[in-house]
């Protein structure tokens, strides 16, 4: 199955999905290099629905659909809702940024708990890029946490 045929079964999935979960949802699916960008637009009905805690619901949806469709897609699936993606990148930007003025001025060591792995990610390649400070995660599973630390 090639790209634009594994999109448009992407496409039908995603339809039969909010028809049976009974949510009016607008779908665009953008075709790159790399990835399919799901992008959901509620109006703001049912967002937080969909995006759930700390994004726990979009994850998922996006791991349901690379699991589905890994074989046919051949492209990995990234799933954003009402735009959520930027603002959750932007919020995490700013923690990184003021952990990194703190770690700097303090010259101690800052842990962030409670964060997934994408967003240590999101964090960690933001602060590479910032001079005077470096990070890496410490613990495992569900006690993994990132350490902001000066360089």
């Amino acid at each position: 199955m090639n790209s634009s045929e594994a999109t448009k079964s992407v496409l039908g999935f995603l339809k039969n999905y909010f028809d049976l979960l009974g949510v009016e949802v607008n779908l665009d699916l953008m075709e790159e290099d790399e990835v399919i960008k799901v992008d959901i637009k509620t109006g703001g009905t049912s967002s937080g629905l969909l995006i759930g805690s700390r994004g726990k619901n979009v994850y998922s949806l996006q791991r349901i659909l690379n699991s589905v469709f890994a074989q046919d897609a051949k492209k990995k699936l990234v799933v954003d809702v009402d735009g959520w993606r930027s603002k959750e990148e932007s919020r995490l930007k700013d923690l990184a940024l003021k952990t990194a003025e703190h770690v700097k001025q303090t010259k101690q060591p800052q842990n962030l708990y409670n964060l997934s792995p994408s967003q240590r990610r999101v964090i960690h390649t933001f602060l590479s890029q910032v001079d005077g400070v470096k990070t890496q995660s410490e613990g495992e599973g569900n006690q993994r946490y990132l350490v902001v630390m000066p360089s």
